[in-house]
């Protein structure tokens, strides 16, 4: 299997005169897996039951159990939740966001720059929420 950084599949994109041949050249590379398949494979890496996910990310097992069946689609909000329950790094958010097709976090947004700085010092979501809340800023969940 081909591997390729984002930065040089950029570049070769940028640098091809044909888009057909380059989809057909690249296509093992291209991400396809749905956002509950990305979930499980972070949630395998991090040991932590389904029931205290969902405690730790502010939301229902109900909920949680749909979204990781692939029968709901998680918000950017409910994503960070998520990130926030797993105890998730920065570099694990952002390349789950990023797969998801959602912003990353932007620590130039005051908002994001809160949420960044929570994950970074593994601080938990509630503790994130009140500090958003104080900002008057929109909370998590």
């Amino acid at each position: 299997m081909k591997t390729k950084n984002t930065d040089g599949l950029r570049q070769e994109l940028m640098d091809s005169p044909d888009l057909t041949q380059f989809l057909s050249q690249n296509e093992e590379l291209f991400v396809d897996k749905s956002v509950s398949e990305l979930l499980n494979y972070l949630f395998e890496k991090k040991h932590v039951s389904k029931a205290a996910l969902a405690k730790q990310a502010g939301m229902s097992e109900i909920y949680l159990h749909q979204i990781f069946a692939g029968r709901r689609t998680p918000s950017r909000n409910r994503l960070l939740c998520l990130c926030y329950g797993l105890g998730a790094s920065i570099e694990e958010t952002q390349e789950l966001l990023r797969l998801c097709g959602m912003a990353e976090l932007y620590p130039k947004r005051k908002r994001d720059a809160i949420i960044y700085y929570g994950l970074l010092h593994q601080l938990d979501l509630f503790t994130i929420n009140d500090r958003l809340f104080d900002e008057n800023e929109d909370t998590l969940c």
